[in-house]
């Protein structure tokens, strides 16, 4: 594939993956959550990020490949761990796409009503534009990565600039310090409420926009360098960017609007709780701003959603869950038929599940994939021990297994009913594995080093299913979940980590791999592949 990204490119395809619409709710979502101790809860989510991040970055230095969350697992752990990664992240993309065109077409419901029926679904026009709308993400994305990643760096300088200066207004326009000692006090919903805030308040999913750099590594100039500098930038950018929105939303709410406490705050409007604050502290002149804005958000996010999204369909190619032909590039080094395929699914989300159902399949199709990162980083420590690593994780095996914990956290917190949305996907892709090796042979499947996927799902389940978050039977208390998740955790992580591939299978992966880059070198005639 052609290396075009730079380092700007490369962190702007991940601002705008983290700049999504929602940084115009996610600080109404944290605060009806946790009240203040929301600016604690961007904090723990920005450390989990981190965290999570810094294992990636080294790993994608020495395996810079197209769709990583889905193709790094498969010379870490093999088959049929890089098909439970990729398959659930490809869901989830595809519902990202899905959604952000929903957001689009919301934002735009007052220049075009007929878009909306009176039940406050899409018309049949509505699915129309919408589907025109997924295929112009599909066709900015068939020009190849190089003008891909112009426009969206033009357009994610417009999405840093004014929630910036949305926050830089409101917070020199009026501030209420008492708003953090009222109300319940700093803290109102305790502990539960901070870790709610993180999980289903917004928080992770606002964040998780970084892996966008994993999926498009295969594409980045000098990525040893560029991959570890893009992953940290534009997660530090992003945390300033939504902890000056978070403190100036509580700061600037009256009491009329938290008399009834935090979690019944509510703001009516199409543009959400910022513009209607904005339009309090009387500038109006940023709402007009906003309108404009929140369709470019939503319009940046959903082109960068499908363009990593065709990397994982990629992926899943060489994995062997898709057909083989998914893999061929078109002359500008794109996954054309992964964006096709793409396409007609995201389409297929408009017309067959209402969009309640597709948010929470997104939601629980992408936590799963926070796993990868740190059992890999100590896999590649045995089986590249020579690999230059412009980026090292420090202490790895207590980092690592740190990261781990969070991400198990992060998927429990989730709660029950996305759990179950969760084991859905998972049997489906699992179905779709068993018919695509039916003919194969399952002997080909790596199974042993899978293995330590099935401790690890039943005992989330488990857990979910006695913990008290998204429908839990609250029989274990918040605190103490802790201490059991992490312990469950540690335990899986030690035991993945020695599942991982023998070297002699993993270096004949490798060796198909680099077979797979000279073919593809070869079939594009040019030095760019």
């Amino acid at each position: 594939m052609q290396r075009n990204i730079g380092l700007l490119g490369l962190t702007f395809i991940a601002i705008s993956g983290i700049l999504g619409s929602g940084w115009l709710f996610a600080p109404l979502l944290a605060a009806q959550a946790a009240g203040p101790s929301a600016l604690i809860a961007w904090v723990i989510g920005g450390f989990a990020m981190l965290l999570l991040a810094a294992t990636f970055a080294e790993i994608a230095a020495i395996l810079p490949v197209a769709g990583g969350i889905g193709r790094v697992p498969h010379f870490s752990h093999g088959s049929v761990v890089s098909m439970a990664m990729g398959w659930t992240a490809w869901i989830g993309y595809n519902t990202t796409a899905a959604i952000e065109v929903e957001a689009v077409l919301r934002y735009s419901k007052s220049l075009a009503p007929w878009l909306y029926g009176e039940s406050g679904h899409l018309t049949t026009s509505g699915l129309g534009v919408a589907c025109v709308l997924l295929a112009v993400f599909t066709v900015f994305n068939a020009f190849g990565v190089k003008f891909f990643a112009r426009i969206n760096t033009a357009l994610t300088w417009i999405k840093i600039l004014v929630p910036a200066l949305l926050a830089a207004v409101i917070l020199t326009s009026e501030f209420r310090y008492t708003n953090f000692s009222d109300y319940g006090g700093f803290a109102p919903e305790g502990l539960k409420g901070i870790l709610s805030a993180i999980s289903t308040g917004g928080v992770i999913f606002a964040l998780i926009g970084f892996r966008h750099i994993i999926d498009m590594a295969g594409e980045a100039r000098n990525p040893k360098v560029n991959v570890p500098l893009a992953l940290v930038i534009s997660l530090v950018v992003c945390l300033v960017i939504y902890g000056a929105l978070q403190l100036a939303f509580l700061g600037a709410l009256d009491h009329n609007e938290l008399k009834g406490g935090w979690p019944e705050l509510h703001f009516s409007g199409e543009l959400g709780p910022m513009a209607a604050l904005a339009t309090a502290v009387g500038a109006l002149w940023i709402v007009s701003i906003l309108d404009t804005s929140a369709r470019i958000s939503s319009f940046a996010a959903g082109l960068v959603s499908v363009g990593s999204n065709a990397r994982l369909g990629l992926a899943m190619a060489q994995n062997g869950l898709f057909p083989k032909f998914i893999e061929t590039l078109s002359a500008r080094g794109v996954p054309l038929f992964a964006l096709i395929v793409n396409f007609v699914v995201a389409a297929l989300f408009f017309v067959l599940l209402p969009f309640k159902e597709v948010i929470a399949l997104n939601t629980s199709s992408i936590v799963m994939s926070f796993i990868v990162g740190p059992v890999a980083v100590l896999a590649f420590r045995r089986l590249m021990p020579d690999a230059p690593r412009a980026f090292v994780l420090p202490a790895a095996p207590v980092t690592g297994c740190l990261a781990f914990i969070v991400a198990t956290l992060i998927i429990y917190w989730s709660g029950w009913d996305t759990m179950l949305h969760l084991g859905i996907c998972l049997a489906v892709g699992f179905a779709l594995m068993l018919y695509r090796n039916w003919q194969g042979g399952f002997d080909s499947l790596d199974w042993r080093e899978a293995t330590w996927l099935v401790p690890f799902l039943a005992g989330v389940v488990l857990l979910s299913w006695l913990g008290s978050f998204g429908g839990g039977s609250g029989i274990i208390p918040v605190g103490p979940d802790i201490l059991v998740v992490g312990l469950l955790a540690a335990c899986v992580y030690v035991f993945a980590v020695r599942l991982c591939l023998k070297k002699e299978k993993f270096d004949r992966y490798m060796a198909e791999e680099k077979m797979d880059e000279q073919m593809e070198y070869g079939s594009n005639g040019n030095g760019s592949a």
